[in-house]
């Protein structure tokens, strides 16, 4: 029997990729992942682009090697993570290998910018904080730190135009992941050049932005992969705003909060950029028609899984009830859970973790839980910056982080003081990049219109919402002495 297919969807993150089939309905039929090796990631999380590429290949091979009698397929949609940064040479050749947004080596150059401009200003109009995962500070490293790599460069681009000129022949570079970067005013939707020239960065050094995507594949990959002999590519957006997407989250009514490795909380929505922005939060974009804002942590899950590691916990489901069995802000612990730096709210790039309030009789599970509670304060920020954009949304949790620990998000709702909704896919970065394709070829009436199951729903405990304003408040203060004085002793 013959499937009609209408779009092959990608999804690559940091730490694998997805490759699935939806037809005109938006319905998954057929998905495949590539896990990433741990060997690529360096210390400071720098990324190879070829091997990058070839698990995306893979991915697409193990996916038409399951789906069989596939025809049909329209488009192709790409879903990648935001904010990486590489060189290529004139021939398209690597300069540097794929710096994410994790690498905090540039760190004294966002300094050096807050020091040099209007940040400010700078915010309003690019989305961006002055910061080590944007491209500026990265460039100013680069050029500072890898000379010989910077004058060998061509054009920076991230990994999705980088994955683009590989399949497609074509460095395409979209105007969602555009806007993550730093250096793209977010009102007209194109390069900031009055920025760019006050950082003495060549206009030739970008590629220009593309908002219609239209694009096929190179005749090698016709050949490899003939369902795709019609397929065009015409949806590439950043990982966090296709996840609110592919969870229902795409207007203003719903906030969605994710938690893989890292953690955000985001509001899409159509229209323009906020006219004032938190100095907490960030403004990109999902695609030229709609604005995705929010803030971002760089701890979440990975902390979470760095501390079971640690600790030596063998039993996580015990371990889990442990959790679950602790009463809120019970430890007298505070925990700063800074072990990647922080993002929102104060975007210090050097900022490291802390906990504080250690006795002989502290047991793991209290460390743990300490941690977990200490992700939700700052969740609980982000949100309360969130609430001038979108008051009164829902919080609607995605990322598979949250998706298997109940108790984690337990302790959001009280921390919130305000219901969280579990529900959708659990792949929703791939599905988000789906529904914008299928919305392109007039499939789906519009994204907007795209409901989800609810899976759970948690209700706040307002006594525990109590004692956790407290705890917040303590950890506040630990965070105003600490960061006050941690500049000058790194």
């Amino acid at each position: 029997m013959i499937t009609k297919i209408a779009i092959l969807a990608l999804d690559v993150g940091t730490s694998g990729v997805r490759a699935a089939l939806f037809d005109n309905e938006s319905n998954e039929v057929v998905s495949v992942r590539v896990g990433r090796d741990a060997s690529l990631l360096s210390d400071f999380t720098e990324l190879d682009p070829d091997k990058l590429v070839d698990e995306v290949i893979q991915a697409i091979d193990k996916l038409f090697s399951e789906a069989s009698d596939i025809e049909g397929i329209e488009a192709i949609a790409i879903s990648a993570f935001w904010h990486s940064l590489l060189g290529i040479d004139s021939k398209g050749l690597p300069t540097t290998p794929v710096l994410t947004w994790a690498d905090t080596r540039a760190t004294r150059f966002a300094k050096t910018l807050r020091n040099d401009f209007n940040e400010p200003e700078i915010h309003l109009r690019t989305g961006c904080r002055f910061h080590s995962s944007y491209w500026p500070a990265k460039i100013l490293w680069l050029r500072d730190e890898q000379n010989d790599a910077y004058e060998k460069t061509d054009k920076w681009i991230g990994f999705a135009e980088y994955l683009c000129l590989q399949l497609f022949g074509k460095i395409c570079v979209s105007t969602s992941m555009a806007s993550a970067t730093g250096l793209m005013n977010q009102r007209t939707c194109y390069w900031d050049w009055e920025f760019l020239s006050q950082l003495d960065l060549p206009r030739e050094t970008l590629q220009s932005i593309d908002h219609n995507i239209n694009m096929t594949l190179r005749s090698t990959f016709v050949e490899r992969w003939p369902a795709l002999v019609n397929a065009r590519l015409i949806t590439v957006v950043g990982d966090g705003a296709a996840n609110n997407i592919g969870g229902g989250c795409a207007s203003k009514k719903k906030i969605a909060l994710m938690v893989g490795t890292s953690g955000a909380m985001r509001t899409v929505f159509a229209g323009d950029p906020p006219p004032d922005l938190a100095t907490s939060i960030w403004s990109y974009r999902a695609d030229q028609r709609r604005v995705a804002v929010g803030g971002a942590l760089s701890d979440g899950g990975g902390l979470y899984r760095w501390l079971m590691q640690s600790l030596a916990v063998d039993n996580e489901a015990e371990f889990a009830s442990e959790l679950a069995r602790l009463e809120p802000d019970s430890h007298g612990l505070t925990v700063l859970p800074f072990w990647s730096g922080e993002r929102s709210t104060g975007w210090t790039g050097d900022a490291r973790g802390a906990i504080v309030g250690f006795t002989q009789q502290t047991k793991p599970v209290e460390i743990v839980r300490a941690a977990l509670e200490a992700i939700a304060y700052r969740f609980a920020l982000i949100a309360q910056a969130l609430d001038e954009i979108s008051p009164d949304a829902q919080i609607v949790a995605t990322g598979n982080a949250l998706r298997s620990s109940p108790v984690w998000l337990q302790i959001i709702a009280d921390v919130l003081g305000r219901q969280v909704v579990l529900g959708g896919s659990a792949e929703a970065s791939i599905r988000g990049a789906a529904l914008l394709a299928l919305e392109a070829l007039g499939k789906i009436e519009s994204i907007e219109a795209v409901t989800v199951s609810v899976d759970r729903v948690f209700e706040p405990n307002m006594e525990a919402h109590a004692r956790y304003r407290k705890g917040l408040e303590r950890q506040e203060g630990l965070y105003r002495k600490l960061m006050s004085g941690m500049s000058d002793m790194l």
